[in-house]
């Protein structure tokens, strides 16, 4: 990616709107709010608008508010204390930026994106507009790919891509990664951004080459967590000892105090299984710039110890790569907070006194259904405030509807430092969202283009497919047959249809005994089977050629497959982009690919 040109230090970005002062008229002179009352009004405002309709089905309350005071992290341990009342030394000054009013560079993304404002009427386009991608630039560490997006165009990376990091993170990164650090940049910027993003082609860890490119990938959106959480703090710390040195210090006219959300947690890393999650947790430990003894053994002490690593499973039946991904711990119900403070990074921390969330998408709606560990509803009150800050995270569907709601109950924070933006409930308009997977799917796409409204944009993977037909290894003619669905609602009926009445009666009228015909992926091999009939492509690309490959011992070989307009996606991975472009675009609906 290539180099923007660098802005005038003095101007503000493009976009970015400084915070207006926050005054309304009061009485019939007009004038200047008493401060009383803008102190009053602020307060009812954290309350009121939890008096608004809540969404269908949810148990919010009311949002109590507090009294003024200097502290606005919630404490809870001695490390914290600590960390809060003690006077910064000299490194602690130089990384909060020698200390100046102005805590950020105006050109830092991390200052833009909060301290923006967006309007009602933003709002309304944004929930108004379609998506359309309107410009790319190419993805030059991934082949035949490129990045699309909405919004201003992304010329290229940051001027200093490591340069909006600062202090102790930037030199453990330089230090940690050593010559990996340029590798990991790509997408870090990219990241840093804070525009949604959908990378849906990185390549899986177990796959061969796959464990450096999905490390680097895993690295950049960790160390963006961590630049994150660590900017968040500063500023919150930093206001905090202001407050200290001066108790009498009005903040309602200093909207530099305005440092906070409803609660603590700010990312929250969805993943599917424990093994994914010990990967993740380890090398967020290892970018940390905290003491690192021992905490990884606490870690595994009580998250479990697995042989997650190992490079080389027990042989099986199974696939290689299906050997790799399960080998090690499949336990899909996990979640538990983690904290930072000054000194250390405390793992399994009370969900509100948490920076990031870590949890799997069962747990999670367990969580929020108020489900307890055998499946019972115990609680009367489903508490799932937890999740009303997030604002940046990684991964799926079934919890969209609980982030960023507002909070039921007070929860320790002082209203008077909110956000407004959390206040005005535009929050999910600044939240994050960073989708990762091996491939895309309708439902993923679905997703990111109707729940991922980022006021800054969104950016998305675009790659072209060569298919994986060459991975065939005999010749046999493998005839598709395309179908009708006019949605994704209706595409598994209409498959099912065209299965029973079309395709059916000519099996029972041939008497060909020896089919196969694929609902669920699976490797058994089925010997004596010589036409093979795929009911449904399989996502995975390298699931087709095994699949075909059964019939190798067979003679007459032929297979059959079925697809709708719909199945774009799976088929430009198996057939190749151009292929399947063809294939959905055609007036003819029977295809044959030796």
């Amino acid at each position: 990616m290539g180099k923007p040109k660098p802005a005038s230090a003095t101007a503000a970005p493009r976009g970015h709107k400084r915070r207006p002062k926050r005054t309304r008229p009061s009485g019939k002179g007009g004038g200047p709010e008493p401060r009383e009352e803008k102190r009053k009004r602020r307060e009812l405002d954290g309350v009121g608008l939890a008096e608004e309709a809540p969404p269908p089905g949810s148990s919010l309350g009311k949002i109590l508010s507090t009294e003024s005071g200097a502290i606005g992290l919630e404490q809870s341990d001695e490390d914290d204390m600590e960390d809060e009342h003690t006077v910064p030394g000299d490194d602690e000054t130089n990384d909060m930026i020698n200390n100046k009013d102005d805590a950020f560079d105006e050109m830092d993304s991390f200052h833009r994106h909060v301290s923006r404002i967006i309007t009602n009427e933003e709002v309304n386009a944004l929930l108004k507009q379609k998506c359309k991608f309107k410009w790319e630039v190419p993805a030059e560490d991934i082949p035949k790919s490129k990045w699309v997006g909405t919004g201003e165009k992304m010329e290229g990376a940051y001027v200093d891509l490591i340069g909006g990091v600062k202090g102790k993170l930037r030199d453990h990164w330089q230090n940690t990664l050593s010559d990996q650090l340029n590798s990991r940049l790509n997408f870090f910027s990219l990241c840093s951004s804070y525009r949604d993003i959908m990378h849906c082609n990185k390549k899986p860890f177990y796959l061969k080459g796959g464990s450096t490119v999905d490390s680097s990938t895993m690295d950049s959106y960790l160390m963006h967590a961590l630049n994150h959480i660590n900017r968040t703090r500063e500023i919150v710390v930093k206001n905090d000892a202001k407050l200290r040195s001066d108790p009498s210090k009005d903040i309602l006219d200093d909207n530099s105090f305005l440092d906070q959300g409803f609660t603590r947690p700010k990312v929250l890393f969805l993943l599917p299984l424990k093994s994914i999650a010990r990967r993740v947790v380890k090398r967020l430990i290892q970018l940390s710039p905290l003491s690192q003894k021992d905490i990884i053994a606490k870690f595994e002490g009580k998250f479990g110890e697995s042989d997650d690593e190992v490079e080389e499973p027990v042989q099986s039946n199974k696939p290689a790569d299906f050997d790799l991904l399960f080998a090690g711990d499949t336990d899909d119900e996990f979640l538990f907070g983690i904290k930072y403070t000054k000194k250390s990074m405390n793992l399994f921390s009370n969900f509100y006194s948490s920076d990031i969330i870590v949890a799997s998408p069962l747990a999670l709606i367990k969580k929020i259904n108020g489900v307890d560990d055998n499946g019972k509803e115990p609680a009367k009150e489903r508490d799932f405030d937890f999740l009303s800050s997030i604002e940046s995270w990684s991964h799926l569907y079934a919890v969209f509807e609980q982030l960023n709601q507002l909070p039921s109950k007070e929860h320790g924070t002082n209203v008077m430092r909110i956000r407004p933006w959390y206040l005005d409930q535009h929050a999910r308009y600044y939240r994050q969202t960073i989708l990762l997977s091996s491939y895309l799917t309708p439902e993923m796409n679905a997703l990111f283009n109707g729940l991922c409204l980022n006021y800054e944009g969104k950016v998305k993977l675009v790659t072209e497919f060569k298919g994986v037909l060459s991975k065939i290894q005999f010749e046999a003619p493998q005839v598709y047959e395309r179908f009708d669905a006019s949605s994704i609602t209706e595409v598994d009926d209409a498959r099912f249809d065209h299965f029973c009445k079309k395709v059916y009666p000519k099996i029972q009228e041939s008497d060909e005994d020896n089919i196969a015909t694929r609902y669920i992926t699976c490797k058994t091999l089925i010997r004596g089977a010589h036409h093979l009939i795929i009911y449904s492509l399989p996502g995975r690309k390298e699931f087709y050629p095994e699949l075909v490959n059964m019939l190798s011992e067979s003679e007459n070989k032929k297979c059959t497959v079925f697809f709708s307009r719909l199945d774009l996606l799976k088929l430009e991975r198996i057939v190749g982009t151009f292929a399947a472009q063809r294939l959905v675009s055609s007036d003819k609906s029977i295809f044959m690919f030796r």
